[in-house]
This record gives C-alpha cells, structure tokens and sequence, in this order.
C-alpha cells in the first residue's frame, strides 16, 4: 500500500488574524503535537511576533521547537521556514537564516525558488544571491530543502543551483499553487509541473483557498504528497444553507488522513517519510539533550 506524506502548514505569515491560527510558541506546538497524532508526518512552521504579525523570530522558533520536542513519544519531522517575515516585521537575509544555522532539531526547511509579485501586497524577493547561501547551509546543516515553486519558471532556478553544487539531490518539492502571481491552482499545472522535475524527484502539493480539495485530490490521483493547513486554507467548506465552515488545522488534517486512506494509499508515519524524503533516522533523545529538554 502506497505511501502518502502529509504535511500540517499551521499558521503561515499572511494568513490575517480573526481566524483559528494558532500564533504563540505554546499554540502551535500544541496543534503540531495534534496534527502529528491524527496522521502528519511534517509539521512546516512559522512564527508570529506578538502582535500577531509573521516574524523571522529565532527565540520563538526555538520555544516551538523546544515544546514540540518536549513530548517524548512525538517524532514527527520538524520544517522551518525561511521566509516568514511581513511588512510590518521585515527580516533581512541573516534574519531569515538565523535559526536554521543556529538551532538544533530542525529537519527541513524551505527553500522558495524565486522572486514574484505576491500579489496584491508586495514582491516576494529571494534573490539568487540568498538562494545559493541558503542551498549551501542547509547541506552544510544536513537540512533537507523543501523547494517551494509557485510559477515554472522556478524549476529551472532549482535546476541551475543543483547543477552549480548549491543544492543536494533528490529534489523534494513543494508545488504552491493559487497565489495571485504565481501560477493558478489547475490541475493542467500541477500535472505541467510534476512532469517538468527530474526523475527520483519527491513531490508534494497544495493549492490555496478555493484550490485546496482539487489539488489535493490531484495530486493523490497523480502519486505525490499533500499539504494542508490554516497557512493556505481557512475555510472548510458550505454547509446547506451555503454559510461557509471556518476551518482549523485539526479539522484539515483529519480530512487529509481520511482522502489518503479513501484514495487506498496510507498516511506515512514520520519515520517512513523520513525514508521516503532521504532524512536521517530520529534520535528523540541527542535532538532532546540538544535542546536542554531533560
């Protein structure tokens, strides 16, 4: 029986307040923890300062990861991003690497492979120059990218830095689609971009908003992966009368585990994602010492 890996994007950066988003250390620990219960294998995390705006905050990165970890009996795969920053909070390169060169437990991290208006608020800018340091710590730190690609265009940027020695193979990627700016979420582009990516290639996908169920139903027919979460996706659906059900993350997980299993494939667990994605085995007790967690 195949497996599939789904991945729980909890929070996000843009993701406006008023819905259920959990936004403190303690929050989202407590929803990965759940997520990985009902059937994650990935937790993708950001950070909100405390106003409740997306930051690049190293400490609270480290006091999620930390409580995370704190669950003894959880070995669900830790990816961070590098690009939760906001206007209101902006991050420079350094900001944006900081805790991936400094904090330990992180497994994954994003790797977002070119710059776009991300429309309607601003540019989207990773700049070749921050894409190579970013490729060279993360297999310096033994991280595995998760190369995000919101337009096709950005394969032949992952192609370029592969090809230079800035990115370790195989790919795993992370096709974001729906964004105003990058492409629409079709399934003629989701099949577009899964036969344009090098063989041995993992892949997942999500669309954002309305995008979410076709791309995730797709992407089960065409054999990959699946995201989900309140950082593409906050509402659930209509009931009968046409109101719409506001979503929460465990409500979007529990969905995907029963897609998964009516597709006929299996949630992979964290370890079989990890070998499935090429990641180190889990060593819950060095990742915990690491931590200071007794």
């Amino acid at each position: 029986m195949a497996k599939t890996i789904i991945t729980a994007a909890l929070t996000g950066a843009v993701t406006p307040a008023g819905y259920k988003i959990p936004e403190t250390p303690q929050q989202i620990a407590d929803e990965a923890y759940d997520a990985w219960k009902l059937g994650a294998a990935v937790v993708h995390l950001h950070m909100r300062a405390d106003d409740g705006l997306g930051a690049m905050d190293k400490e609270k990165f480290r006091e999620t990861i930390r409580l995370i970890r704190s669950h003894k009996n959880c070995d669900v795969i830790i990816n961070c991003t590098s690009s939760g920053a906001s206007p209101q909070h902006p991050a420079t390169d350094e900001e944006r690497m900081a805790h991936h060169k400094e904090l330990p437990g992180i497994e994954m991290g994003s790797y977002d492979a070119g710059s776009f208006n991300w429309m309607p608020g601003g540019v989207f800018i990773n700049s070749p120059q921050f894409l190579q340091q970013l490729g060279d710590l993360y297999m310096e730190k033994g991280t595995k990218p998760e190369i995000e690609i919101f337009d096709a265009g950005m394969l032949g940027v992952t192609d370029y830095f592969v090809k230079k020695g800035h990115l370790p193979t195989p790919c795993h990627y992370q096709f974001c689609l729906g964004v105003l700016g990058g492409m629409p979420a079709t399934v003629e582009n989701l099949l577009y971009l899964v036969n344009h990516i090098p063989a041995g290639s993992t892949w997942s996908a999500f669309g954002v908003g309305k995008g979410h169920l076709p791309i995730m139903f797709a992407a089960l027919a065409l054999g990959g992966h699946i995201r989900v979460g309140m950082e593409d996706n906050v509402v659930f659906g209509v009931d009968e009368n046409g109101k719409k059900i506001m979503a929460t993350n465990h409500m979007l997980v529990e969905r995907a585990v029963a897609a998964v299993k009516a597709f006929g494939n299996t949630p992979a667990t964290p370890a079989e994602a990890r070998q499935i994605l090429g990641i180190p085995a889990f060593d819950g007790e060095k990742v915990r010492a690491a931590l200071g967690i007794d």
